[in-house]
């Protein structure tokens, strides 16, 4: 067998297979070593006398080599492995590499890369159009890029350089793309909702575009059988006429419809002001859809954070005055560099000591207000030695604005703390806001007997908003608390006895019979099966052949079958009390309810589906970064221009794809953050 290194210096000619031209023979006077790094993935066998041939290593095809003194060149060996065309190398390219890479060099497929870009590591892939169209999809909706940008002629050269095979793509193109992304995606959450083990809760969330139109976002809130919390976007609905008494109901009906879950609604939550009509139409759709659980009380509940806002909003707008004047003083220290290194250097010789750091407030995030209000108030020392004779300090807050401006804190801090719970690791639920919404409402109620004008106003308007809230969503956050085994119904005595003085026992009597009439319910009218709940509550794995004793006939034994259901049902409808009467739990920090009754399912079988509903409930229709908004939230004027299924295809579509794409099984549901 001849070295791979003769011959390779004296090609004259290129041979093409078998049909190579023949020459005299000459032998070269000197062997040069070969150094393309082809040879690295084939070898030369001597065929006969005056044939050689080169040999794929990988799937050892044959190659002209040689043919008499004729030696054929190294570019169709090179074609082979760079375009992919060795199967037994795309096969392998997990643990090998080759040393070609398509469009390398001057954009030659058959130039091979200097030696230096060689990584041993990197494997080959073959150039797939389809998949670039769809990361491209992708792209353009994780990350909120406009249709047209494909267009672009800077995205256009882009592509063209990276990869000249690449056909460019249409805002038709990458439309159709972005919106089969959408279906593909579409099918993986259908999966996830049919094998669902409970009921679904929705938050509505408000949205406005540039035309003035009106989004609703509905997303869906659920705990899978490993009692993990989850939500969806489910739908965009488009509602030209949002105060219209039919806007909400359109949009649940929608959702409903669209994802088949009607008879499987539990709550929804909103944070869009509705009038008692449109909450009538609302309402009376559910009922329709729905199995009435507790006569319809757990079906429709505001937003806490738009409460809360609402709230805090209330408190800025009293004192509007008072804040335009520490706005105004927090703009003079911090837009001037001079007025900056002053204001600091005051600061150093009074020895202020300030944690806050102190900046001007966005006035569409009320949290930035009270912020600003907090950190100014520990540094009104300063403030007051500022030169107010400079033209561009307008005014100096007075002692009394300072003494205002703490008394305006005072409201907006338990306020503040509520809310920003919602963007806490712990994923707060129903169980914390009882506790939170009644200090408030306690707090204000004692407030009320203020002597001064101002604190008295302001509190007397500000519990008529809470007192409403507290009147719709009272019933929900109690019953929340009393499947929380560390307190059951011990908190909601005490809270109601704060709260309600000698009236307490009514309030209390009206959770304690919606609770039990609630686990009646459940009872009665159980959860049709699902793949999950058949495994948790049917035991069709126990075998006949595993238990030879047991009677394969009834033999008259009918009605001892009738009377022990009945006797079971006795004792599912025990579990209430029975779970009521049993001691609290310690009162841990990092206590995870959830994964209680994921322990309890076999004690408490009906108790824990009920408990599963109604943990799931979400108090917030908000997202964590639009918590504090003051506006309703807008879609950029680029989605503004779209049509409302292509709005809808690209923010579910950039919702489900944060999501890991995996198999997951038939009763797995998606992620929920609160």
């Amino acid at each position: 067998m001849a070295t791979a290194g003769e011959n390779d210096s004296n090609a004259l000619a290129v041979i093409e297979g078998d049909n190579a031209q023949t020459y005299p023979e000459s032998q070269p006077n000197k062997r040069r070593k070969k150094k393309s790094i082809v040879w690295e993935h084939f070898t030369i066998e001597t065929i006969s006398p005056d044939c050689r041939r080169a040999f794929c290593m990988q799937c050892k095809q044959s190659f002209a080599y040689s043919t008499g003194s004729k030696v054929a060149g190294t570019s169709h060996l090179k074609r082979h492995i760079a375009k992919g065309t060795c199967t037994a190398l795309l096969r392998n390219q997990a643990n090998q590499s080759s040393p070609f890479t398509p469009g390398s060099g001057n954009g030659s497929v058959t130039d091979p890369p200097k030696r230096r870009y060689r990584s041993p590591s990197t494997p080959y892939v073959a150039f797939d159009a389809e998949r670039c169209r769809n990361e491209i999809a992708r792209m353009v909706i994780m990350h909120d890029y406009p249709l047209h940008m494909v267009e672009h002629s800077g995205f256009v050269s882009f592509v063209q350089n990276l990869q000249p095979r690449f056909n460019t793509v249409s805002f038709n193109t990458v439309h159709g793309d972005c919106v089969g992304t959408y279906l593909r995606e579409k099918q993986n959450v259908m999966k996830f909702i049919e094998g669902m083990p409970g009921r679904v809760c929705l938050t509505l969330d408000m949205w406005i575009s540039s035309q003035s139109l009106y989004y609703v976002f509905v997303t869906g809130h659920f705990i899978d059988s490993d009692w993990k919390p989850h939500k969806r976007v489910l739908n965009v609905v488009m509602e030209p006429y949002p105060d219209s008494d039919t806007a909400l109901s359109h949009a649940v009906a929608c959702c409903l419809s669209d994802w088949s879950l009607e008879g499987k609604l539990f709550s929804v939550t909103f944070n869009h002001p509705v009038s008692e009509a449109g909450l009538e139409n609302l309402r009376s759709l559910l009922c329709l859809k729905n199995p009435l659980i507790l006569n319809g009380q757990l079906l429709i509940g505001n937003c806490i954070a738009q409460t809360l806002g609402n709230l805090a909003k209330e408190v800025l707008w009293a004192g509007r005055d008072i804040i335009k004047k520490i706005r105004d003083s927090v703009k003079y220290a911090k837009t001037s560099e001079s007025h900056e290194e002053k204001f600091l250097d005051l600061k150093q010789q009074l020895q202020v000591p300030s944690e806050k750091d102190l900046s001007i407030d966005d006035q569409s995030q009320w949290n930035t207000t009270y912020q600003m209000l907090v950190a100014a108030s520990e540094l009104k020392e300063v403030f007051a030695c500022l030169d107010t004779s400079d033209p561009d300090y307008k005014e100096a807050p007075s002692m009394e604005d300072w003494r205002q401006v703490q008394t305006l804190c005072a409201f907006l801090k338990p306020l503040y703390d509520a809310v920003s719970m919602l963007n806490s690791t712990t994923n707060p639920t129903t169980v914390v806001f009882f506790h939170e919404v009644w200090k408030i409402q306690t707090d204000l109620a004692h407030a009320v007997i203020y002597e001064e004008p101002f604190v008295s106003s302001l509190t007397k308007s500000m519990q008529e908003k809470l007192t409403k809230y507290w009147k719709d969503c009272s019933l929900v956050l109690a019953i929340a608390v009393v499947m929380d085994p560390r307190f059951k119904m011990k908190l909601v005595e005490f809270s109601f006895r704060k709260m309600y003085g000698e009236d307490a026992e009514s309030y209390i009597k009206i959770v304690d019979e919606g609770i039990h009439e609630l686990f009646l319910e459940y009872v009665a009218l159980p959860l049709p099966l699902t793949p999950t709940y058949a495994e948790e509550g049917n035991d069709s794995n126990i075998k006949i052949e595993d238990h030879p004793g047991t009677l394969l006939t009834d033999n008259g034994l009918t009605d001892f079958d009738v009377y022990i259901m009945e006797s079971a049902s006795q004792q599912m409808k025990s579990e209430l009390d029975q779970y009521l009467e049993e001691s609290l739990l310690p009162r841990l920090h990092d206590f995870d309810v959830l994964g209680w009754w994921k322990l309890n399912k076999q004690k408490y079988p009906t108790l824990t589906k009920m408990a599963r509903d109604i943990l799931s409930i979400p108090v917030c229709s908000a997202t964590p970064d639009s918590i504090f908004d003051t506006m309703t939230k807008e879609l950029d004027p680029y989605r503004s221009s779209l049509r409302p299924e292509t709005v809808e295809a690209l923010v579910c579509a950039k919702d489900w794809l944060q999501y890991v794409s995996v198999d997951v099984p038939s009763n797995a549901i998606v992620k929920m953050e609160f």
